[in-house]
């Protein structure tokens, strides 16, 4: 395969409904969180309350990452290690590399 096919191609996983429901919940959370920040900020909030909100976020987005972390481990990885694709945990390291930064 040519470099330009693989560079192309996309990786899809197909989500549950719960699944599904989940992360687009929390992330309509989130959303809404980083919407409230822009609005203090707006309103000249004292930068102590500023910087809460923003932690409460950075929480938020961490417990997003685990969430979908676990489901990837639990379908993806265990799929493609029990199909023989090593090359996966060699991915999956790479990504808790970028992760724990």
């Amino acid at each position: 395969m040519e470099r330009d096919e693989k560079c192309c191609q996309e990786r899809k996983k197909e989500r549950g409904d719960t699944e599904y429901r989940d992360l687009i919940h929390r992330l309509n959370r989130i959303e809404g969180q980083i919407r409230g920040i822009r609005g203090m900020v707006e309103r000249d909030v004292y930068c102590t309350d500023i910087l809460v909100q923003v932690s409460a976020v950075n929480a938020a987005l961490n417990s997003f990452n685990k969430v979908l972390l676990t489901s990837h481990i639990k379908t993806c990885v265990t799929r493609d290690i029990k199909e023989g694709k090593e090359e996966t945990v060699d991915e999956l390291v790479r990504l808790l590399q970028k992760l724990m930064r």
